[in-house]
């Protein structure tokens, strides 16, 4: 799973020799799919150039309070550095490598430069990854500082040992860049709402042959079920996806792709990994019925009529709704009449724990769509409608309403 994907990760950097790892930090971030701003100061200036940090996190440096104007407009104000703003859009700030001066300044209040400004006005997450001489590091200062900053609800990095930048070798290293992301990916994975849970999905159509060449489907694309895969992993569930026969793909190391072409196909793989998982929901439009005869050679065309005998398939959510235990069951109710009196009649024929419910006459909604909207209905029959969304964002509601009712 890409935990650090799409995040938006403001990196400090202080004036240590450690902060020419800083280049090999961002690039390693970037390379995790972040989004990188560099706040540091100007002493870090001496380690590390702006120049490098921009180039390879694709944005611009920030290590003033404010940007003077370029030479071609000297005559303009300078620009401020909105510290309260850099602050504000970081989903997590990273101070690697974290002085001694600076953290004594981040546990007093000390606010001298744009990167504490910055510091005391996030309300995100804050990682630190301290960097110095043995002899510092051992201080009983230091430990005081480490003490406080452990505190205020700051996540230590911690150092390693090896051959310090005074020839020394001991405690006080700062952590190579490849640690610090593993660290941040298993600090924000443990934390996670899903952590250790096991989630089943179902998604796209399914093809009910005909002959070796033509079958029976529907205009079901998968997008919804997919976009379930992606952010129930990214809250961090272990996924099962079922997946009928669509063209999207998903790269991810927590979801198991399982790829069926027919209803059939589709039942076996549900009840095969149905009994182990905690949450499943069934997004998949499966054809409810398919031909008697599947015919081995290709039909020719003979008559101006083709009769198909049609025999219904097995009911994936009902027979899992018979043979539910401690699973949180999730069906899909996609309606064109009487919607939300149906969705309640399939909610309860099926044994379900929540139904989502979408309509083709809402605008935005249905196949094929980018969007959605969507009502979910739980076994209590209270209703809780939604507006049109990306099917992403649909995607997190769902799951945000599963967790709240299940695991919050």
């Amino acid at each position: 799973m890409a935990v650090l994907s799409g995040k938006n990760i403001l990196l400090g950097i202080t004036g240590g020799i450690a902060a020419y790892k800083a280049a090999f930090l961002v690039r390693l971030l970037v390379k995790k799919g972040a989004n990188v701003k560099v706040v540091m100061t100007t002493s870090a200036k001496e380690f590390v150039t702006p120049l490098t940090l921009s180039t390879l996190s694709k944005n611009e440096v920030f290590s003033s309070f404010t940007t003077e104007p370029s030479g071609e407009n000297p005559e303009e104000n300078p620009l401020w550095n909105n510290h309260v703003e850099l602050a504000l859009w970081a989903d997590l700030m990273l101070i690697a490598p974290a002085t001694a001066n600076t953290m004594s300044k981040m546990a007093s209040g000390g606010a001298d430069n744009l990167l504490l400004a910055v510091y005391f006005s996030a309300k995100c997450p804050v990682y630190y990854a301290p960097a110095m001489d043995l002899d510092m590091y051992i201080h009983p200062t230091v430990s005081e500082v480490f003490k406080k900053l452990d505190s205020f609800g700051n996540i230590q990095i911690p150092a390693t040992y090896g051959e310090l930048a005074s020839g020394l070798v001991g405690q006080g290293r700062m952590a190579e860049p490849e640690d610090i992301v593993t660290f941040l990916e298993n600090d924000i994975l443990k934390k996670l709402p899903l952590k250790g849970k096991k989630v089943l999905i179902t998604a796209g159509p399914t093809y009910e042959a005909i002959d070796p060449v033509r079958f029976i489907g529907n205009h079901s694309s998968g997008k919804m079920g997919y976009a379930i895969a992606e952010v129930a992993s990214k809250l961090g569930a272990e996924v099962i996806l079922i997946s009928g026969p669509v063209s999207l793909k998903l790269e991810d190391d927590y979801v198991k792709i399982i790829r069926v072409t027919s209803a059939e196909e589709m039942y076996r793989a549900a009840h095969q990994y149905f009994p182990n998982c905690d949450i499943a929901i069934l997004s998949a439009a499966v054809a409810d019925y398919r031909p008697a005869d599947v015919s081995s050679e290709k039909i020719k065309k003979k008559d101006d009529d083709l009769v198909l005998n049609l025999t219904k398939t097995k009911d994936i959510l009902k027979s899992l709704g018979e043979i539910k235990q401690k699973q949180f069951l999730v069906g899909f109710a996609l309606e064109t009449q009487n919607e939300e009196e149906n969705a309640k009649l399939k909610l309860k024929k099926k044994n379900l724990d929540l139904i989502v419910l979408n309509s083709l006459r809402d605008e935005g909604a249905g196949f094929q769509s980018d969007t959605n909207k969507v009502t979910l209905i739980s076994k209590d029959n209270k209703v809780l409608p939604f507006p049109v969304k990306a099917k992403a964002e649909v995607a997190k509601d769902i799951l945000d309403y599963i967790i709240e009712k299940t695991y919050a």
